[in-house]
């Protein structure tokens, strides 16, 4: 029987090729390409399944309309958690959490375990940490006395061997790179270690009922590390963000097979754990540079939930040939844009400028509703004259100037009138909408602009009021 050619698989990206090289053709990477031999699996596909004589059960069929019943959730009580994975955890479900290390990725799953433990048998497996580092995290949170089984191991096999036999009804599993199959002669954290201990796990899950919750951590681009075909195995993708010097975290959905995709959880880190922000919007607007240049409030969409979250801009003098462009929070690509529209359609000389913008608080804000209150802290830093603190801004900018509408302004400024805001700066109707917006009342002055020059001549006049 002639040798199964072996495949060459990149560590990085998971890209697989049949002749080995010293740098990666997927993801430009050097010396990432090993060796991996075709596994029995793979050479027994060769072979045609049509053409061989089924042994089971024949597929059944059925017809795509009809009912089915909403599958059952468990709820862990934490409602910023179980808003993002869609009402609570769907049994046989796995579900992927990603992070940066010390974000907080341990402490929010053993606070979910220690939350189901009640309703069921919870097994959490560490990798990384002793039995002893878990409990004094678990006494440290407060967490001491929930029934929570806990396992030092690395050895997949024996994982799902207990597992099988203590048919718990949630698992973590800290974290997937740990794990290594004996199967396989590669090293534990590798592309083809990751990928079968995360298809063992999920074919587990949805066997037993189980829900499995994997960690995973990230490179240094935010990605799950390994293939990103785990991303496709399992339901679930979270990802924990947050900067280490701020108390925020956000816990953010970007796949969910049982619920909405992009719906964010806000925890607060405290000494005793994560706490839950009921009310993120006014925590983030909590220490607001009031009256300073340069800083404005915009009311964004994260999920279903408007979220009201301050954005500064610094715009000084370069001494530089190239004047720098530092972006925190926000797409950098956008901000040249912005930049290059307010210096050709509002006359705006900002190219000999250094530029810094930040989200305040720790967020990332990735809809294009934030242009207009991007431009108005530049023109507002640019031109020395603040934006009064009682002033919420949204709206898109196209690239002839003018301001788009953008989606749910309805929900904006209920929201920030909520919060206390007095009036809002927005896109201006379309003809045909010109009718509707009047019918409605808003409950905040709103100030409509059609484009750029509208908006510099707004902060330039002071009209906004005090």
């Amino acid at each position: 029987m002639a040798r199964a050619a072996p495949t060459y698989v990149c560590q990085s990206c998971g890209a697989a090729t049949s002749k080995w090289a010293g740098r990666c053709d997927a993801c430009g990477e050097w010396n990432t390409l090993e060796e991996e031999a075709a596994s029995v699996g793979e050479a027994a596909h060769k072979t045609s399944l049509a053409s061989a004589k089924a042994k089971g059960a024949k597929l059944e069929l059925v017809a795509l309309k009809g009912e089915s019943a909403e599958p059952p959730r468990a709820i862990s009580g934490i409602a910023e958690f179980d808003r993002v994975t869609g009402g609570g955890l769907v049994p046989g479900s796995a579900i992927l959490v990603g992070g940066d290390p010390g974000i907080g990725k341990s402490t929010i799953l053993l606070q979910v375990a220690a939350a189901l433990a009640s309703d069921g048998e919870v097994i959490y497996v560490s990798g990384e940490e002793a039995i002893a580092q878990v409990r004094l995290r678990a006494t440290r949170l407060g967490l001491s006395g929930a029934e929570v089984e806990l396992a030092a191991a690395t050895n997949l096999r024996d994982i799902l061997s207990t597992l099988e036999a203590a048919g718990p009804r949630l698992v973590v599993i800290d974290s997937i790179q740990t794990m290594w199959s004996d199967v396989l002669e590669s090293a534990p954290g590798t592309v083809s270690q990751v990928r079968a201990c995360s298809q063992e796990l999920v074919r587990y899950a949805k066997r037993s009922g189980a829900t499995v919750l994997l960690v995973g951590h990230v490179t240094k681009e935010g990605q799950i590390a390994g293939p990103r075909v785990v991303e496709h195995m399992v339901d679930t993708v979270l990802y924990f963000e947050g900067e280490r010097g701020h108390q925020f975290r956000i816990l953010r959905a970007v796949k969910n097979r049982f619920g909405p995709t992009d719906e964010i959880g806000v925890f607060e880190m405290t000494g005793e754990g994560l706490s839950e922000v009921a009310n993120p919007s006014a925590l983030f607007l909590s220490s607001r540079d009031e009256g300073a240049s340069g800083s404005c409030v915009f009311a964004g969409i994260e999920g279903t939930r408007p979220v009201l979250v301050e954005l500064q801009a610094l715009v000084a003098p370069s001494p530089l040939g190239t004047p720098r462009r530092a972006v925190v929070g926000w797409d950098a690509g956008r901000l040249a844009m912005v930049l290059a529209v307010l210096e050709t359609r509002a006359g705006l000389s900002l190219a000999g400028n250094d530029v810094y913008l930040n989200v305040a608080g720790g967020l990332r804000v990735s809809e294009p509703a934030a242009d207009l209150a991007v431009a108005a802290a530049l023109i507002s830093s640019h031109l020395n004259v603040a934006v009064p603190p009682h002033v919420v801004i949204f709206g898109e900018i196209s690239l002839s100037g003018t301001i788009r509408r953008v989606a749910q302004s309805d929900a904006r400024l209920k929201e920030a009138a909520k919060l206390g805001f007095k009036a809002a700066i927005l896109p201006a109707p379309a003809k045909g909408e010109a009718k509707k917006a009047a019918k409605d009342e808003p409950a905040l002055t709103t100030y409509e602009v059609a484009d750029l020059n509208a908006l510099l001549e707004l902060l330039k006049e002071g009209s906004l009021g005090a």
